[in-house]
């Protein structure tokens, strides 16, 4: 079924239909109960069963990264207590796509499944990162005052709210003390009811949904995974610069950095709001260009683009996430294979497998595309664990 006849388009402002069948492939996906074969249709129709905007890559021509043609040295690592090496990496955690850059240089790409440069797939949250990044150009630009500024100043309509009293930087910690249940397999979960919010493709439901959320806990008090919490980062940087999350990526950043393609992101009804949290489209390569752009510290010629210390708060440890490591500025800081936070390396991360490693001290940047069996926790082998191998075998 093409995506024209699996939608229904409807006046403007009332919505868009998602198909009974594509609804139940998404409630499959989520949930971590698709057969490999039904689950790649699934990563490969998610484009299309909800609307997007375009991530322009302007009309500069695309730059081509330098390739070294020796490849990759030897990796041999462990990993819960066993040997692994990079083949067992990829069969073993479903890898489809991978890309290893070293000082800017590609030292490793790598397809599957039918999969080659140009495919755009989704960055499943490591969409967050991104949107953490535009919230920084937002106050490069002036557009938002700073981190320690209240979110209702510019999104008045969570004054009196569970979000009243948060600012910019708890947002971004995901330490706003709101309630949210992050279960993707579980349909009564707040992740699920957002998901159904997002299939119903009703305009503004999603932070009405959020508006009356109950908190938990004091502002900064505690750490809670939400995507939801990213919509409403998203929703302030289209309020505080008066253009979508789309348009505003490709202004600071997509139109600058020789992007192979435009990236499309989705939306939560037509002419809606970015699902910031989720459902960026774009090659493997420019995903690794973007990991590039961050390493570099947010700079595109010569001009920085994000603070000065925008990489540096993404990667710290600003809050411990229970059970989970670390968290930054929506990137999650990794450890090195001794536990150490020496390279200030850091992460944004997908359920299924998705990421972009950036080692800023050693100038690494490591792609991952993956299609695993469950959302969270099907890897045979520890991806941190490979991407300090991958930084270990470069040094």
């Amino acid at each position: 079924m093409n995506d024209v006849a699996a939608r229904t388009i409807l006046p403007s402002g009332v919505g868009q239909v998602v198909s009974a069948e594509d609804a139940r492939l998404v409630h499959g996906l989520y949930s971590g109960r698709l057969m490999p074969a039904r689950q790649f249709e699934a990563f490969a129709r998610l484009a299309t069963i909800f609307p997007v905007r375009a991530v322009s890559r302007g009309e500069a021509a695309p730059v081509q990264s330098p390739r070294d043609a020796t490849g990759m040295p030897e990796m041999r690592f462990a990993s819960r207590g066993e040997a692994c090496d990079l083949y067992d990496y990829v069969s073993r955690n479903r890898v489809v796509g991978l890309e290893i850059r070293k000082g800017g240089t590609v030292r490793l790409e790598y397809f599957d499944r039918g999969l080659d440069a140009d495919s755009r797939r989704t960055s499943m949250s490591m969409a967050k990162s991104v949107t953490s990044l535009l919230v920084g150009c937002a106050i490069a630009q002036g557009h938002i005052g700073g981190l320690d500024d209240q979110l209702a100043l510019y999104l008045p309509r969570l004054a009196g709210s569970a979000y009243e009293g948060v600012s910019v930087r708890q947002l971004l910690l995901m330490a706003s003390g709101v309630q949210w249940r992050e279960d993707y397999a579980d349909p009564a979960s707040d992740r699920r009811r957002m998901l159904e919010l997002q299939i119903a493709q009703q305009p503004g439901a999603i932070m009405d949904y959020m508006a009356e959320l109950h908190r938990v806990g004091a502002p900064g008090s505690l750490w809670n995974y939400s995507t939801g919490e990213t919509h409403v980062a998203g929703a302030l940087v289209a309020a505080a610069t008066g253009h979508s999350l789309a348009d505003y990526l490709s202004d600071r950043i997509w139109s600058r950095l020789g992007m192979d393609a435009d990236a499309a992101w989705w939306l939560e009804a037509p002419g809606g709001l970015e699902v910031a949290g989720s459902g960026l489209f774009a090659t493997l390569r420019d995903f690794g260009r973007l990991g590039q752009f961050v390493a570099g510290g947010g700079v595109v010629a010569g001009e920085p683009v994000l603070p000065s210390d925008w990489a540096a708060l993404s990667g710290s440890c600003a809050i411990v996430a229970p059970g989970r490591g670390h968290y930054g500025l929506m990137w999650w800081p990794i450890p090195d294979d001794r536990g150490r936070y020496v390279d200030g390396a850091f992460r944004a991360g997908g359920i299924f497998g998705q990421y972009i490693y950036v080692n800023p001290a050693q100038d690494v940047v490591v792609t991952v595309w993956s299609q695993r069996s469950k959302a969270l926790g099907a890897e045979a082998i520890e991806d941190n664990d490979f991407f300090n191998a991958v930084v270990e075998a470069l040094r």
